[in-house]
């Protein structure tokens, strides 16, 4: 009977954004609209970061980390919620749902750990200035940057393949627009418990660790700036973190508003709503964060255009 369950399900029916269909139109239209822009935002962060030698150091390595993560993050919920918009029938295949709910969880961890990266390179920057270059050598930076990739895999790997073992028994319809971890164990007939503890300990470690190492960081960096009250010590420090906390903010602002107010009431419309956040809101405005509150990528913008349009007129 199990073997049944478990073979029987080939495909899964998505429900979707709440909405009623004379709205599909419009939000189709937003959100091909958001997805185009963070495509565009991000490879243009990607673009300047490589073209612009002067960015060439570890902060903007950290920042073009972030933006291949967001540059990736995106299209794996939303290219399949826009062909769903515009279906009769909302569809995902077994293996498509493991593979997205398994990449959902690659990308929203490594995001995670990114921001730890750079939160500490602005911790060193501030707190150690001459010592900044013999710290943030190459070799930690490409560890950093390897370490936040490897984590992150091997979480959505283990969660992955604990799914995989399970059995369905309580249909086929998963009550979001894709394959969320939760969603999905509510349809399963197995004994969950280890997945559930899994989810417990991984994902708290995954997001509890990073967050407090954050608060750690920025909070050693204030104390640095008191240590010495100057405007100018203010301003730098302000320039320099405002856009790292901006994220980190809109970030993890999301994650404590479910934990900690909790409502049965509403809460797959809360879910979803977060993963909105994460899948669209966080990787279309970490783009613009980064190039209108940083002067570096601002002169960078600027040099990269000026230089074509000066070798045209020539």
């Amino acid at each position: 009977m199990t073997g049944r369950n478990q073979t029987a399900i080939t495909e899964f029916l998505l429900q979707g954004l709440p909405m009623e269909s004379e709205q599909k139109n419009l939000f189709f239209a937003l959100f091909l609209v958001m997805y185009v822009t963070t495509v565009l935002g991000n490879l243009l962060i990607i673009f300047l970061i490589r073209l612009d030698s002067q960015l060439h150091m570890p902060l903007y390595l950290f920042l073009s980390s972030l933006s291949f993560s967001d540059l990736c993050f995106s299209p794996v919920t939303m290219p399949k919620l826009l062909q769903n918009m515009q279906s009769q029938v909302p569809s995902i295949s077994y293996t498509g749902c493991l593979t997205q709910m398994f990449f959902f969880m690659l990308f929203g961890d490594l995001e995670s750990f990114l921001l730890v990266t750079i939160a500490y390179d602005r911790y060193v920057a501030i707190c150690f200035p001459l010592h900044y270059t013999a710290i943030m050598s190459p070799k930690l930076c490409l560890a950093l940057v390897a370490l936040s990739w490897v984590l992150p895999t091997l979480d959505a790997l283990l969660h992955t393949l604990l799914m995989a073992r399970l059995c369905f028994c309580a249909g086929n319809v998963i009550p979001h627009f894709f394959c969320d971890m939760s969603a999905l164990l509510k349809l399963f007939c197995s004994d969950t418990q280890v997945n559930e503890l899994v989810i417990f300990i991984m994902e708290g470690l995954i997001l509890v660790i990073p967050f407090l190492l954050i608060i750690l960081s920025y909070a050693r960096i204030g104390l640095s700036i008191l240590k010495v009250p100057s405007a100018r010590c203010i301003y730098k420090a302000f320039s320099t973190c405002g856009s790292n906390l901006a994220v980190v903010s809109l970030f993890y602002g999301t994650v404590i508003g479910l934990y900690l107010c909790p409502s049965t009431d509403n809460s797959t419309l809360k879910e979803m709503v977060i993963a909105m956040i994460y899948t669209m809101v966080t990787p279309m405005l970490n783009p613009f964060i980064y190039s209108l509150r940083n002067r570096d990528m601002k002169g960078a913008l600027g040099n990269v255009f000026f230089k074509k349009k000066t070798s045209f007129s020539v």
